[in-house]
């Protein structure tokens, strides 16, 4: 636990995501949707442990407390990926300034944070008014929720469930992902930081049926949705990926329609990130019945 001089604000840090959620499940609870990239990730990694697919060495999760002891932020470091973006959920202003002050005293070296904003906005420029350089702004990112579940245009073929011997098909189309989305947002392939697969987490997803193509009427898969499992009752779409080939042909509006009216009829409510800049998953989306709920930004300090 850490405090900032004269300041109410405590800072709690936990490197066990089971200690987190335990800690923090009332106030992760109460905002679901927006709380859904902590959540998840958290619930997550404590099945993964489980599992035997240990967390990174280096990884953390943060509560913090007002001057009461009430939770009035989180958030996580945890991303695998370089520069290893915090996700920081909304906090008070003082609680973002002060934990940007404390990762830099104890030399840990921020180069983007991702999440709410104020909050990643303050953090992000004390940091670089410590540490030297610059804030850009990577990713404009838009909270979505399903209200009513507006029915695409119907598609050929179904939705199937990504087995264990197509795990190679399900990681490629991750990795082409991450390129696509760059292109179709307008900006150089391979210019945003994501998570790049991992089979063992992969194969983790398979098997908690969270990987799911749509498949042709030969069976030939041409679409990959993914979708977390339920964390407090919010589940979370993406990433969607459509081949070049196989666009213009409703399947991504099909797939997406139609995994989230199954997680609709178990009573779990629906939600994804979209990039403001991309607009034809945005258009997508919408159509389907999916609303804005918060923007959030993914940023960045250049030096």
């Amino acid at each position: 636990m850490s405090a900032e001089p004269g300041s109410s604000i405590q800072l709690e840090f936990f490197t066990d995501a089971g200690a987190f959620l335990t800690a923090a499940a009332d106030y992760l609870a109460a905002e679901p949707v927006i709380n859904t990239v902590v959540t998840g990730v958290a619930h997550r990694t404590v099945a993964q442990a489980a599992e035997g697919i240990p967390p990174r060495a280096d990884d953390w999760w943060l509560v913090v407390r007002d001057g009461s002891g009430a939770i009035v932020g989180a958030g996580m470091r945890t991303a695998p990926f370089p520069p290893s973006p915090p996700f920081l959920l909304p906090m008070p202003d003082e609680a973002a300034v002060a934990l940007a002050r404390t990762l830099h005293e104890r030399g840990e070296e921020v180069l983007g944070v991702n999440g709410a904003l104020p909050a990643s906005e303050l953090f992000a420029a004390e940091l670089a008014r410590l540490g030297g350089g610059r804030v850009e702004v990577a990713v404009h990112t838009r909270l979505f929720e399903l209200g009513e579940l507006i029915p695409p245009s119907p598609a050929p073929g179904e939705l199937v469930a990504v087995t264990e011997d197509q795990v190679d098909l399900a990681i490629q189309w991750f990795a082409e992902f991450i390129d696509d989305a760059d292109r179709q947002a307008g900006r150089p392939a391979g210019s945003t930081a994501h998570e790049l697969p991992d089979r063992a987490a992969m194969l983790h997803r398979i098997r908690n049926q969270e990987l799911w193509f749509w498949v042709d009427p030969t069976g030939q898969p041409v679409h990959l949705t993914a979708v977390s499992l339920p964390s407090f009752g919010v589940s979370r779409i993406g990433p969607v990926y459509t081949p070049e080939a196989q666009r213009g042909r409703g399947w991504a509006s099909n797939a997406v329609a139609e995994v989230s009216r199954r997680r609709l009829a178990e009573g779990v409510r629906v939600c994804l990130y979209t990039d403001q800049a991309n607009p034809v998953s945005n258009k997508i989306y919408m159509a389907l019945g999916y609303r804005p709920v918060v923007d959030m930004a993914n940023l960045v300090i250049k030096r």
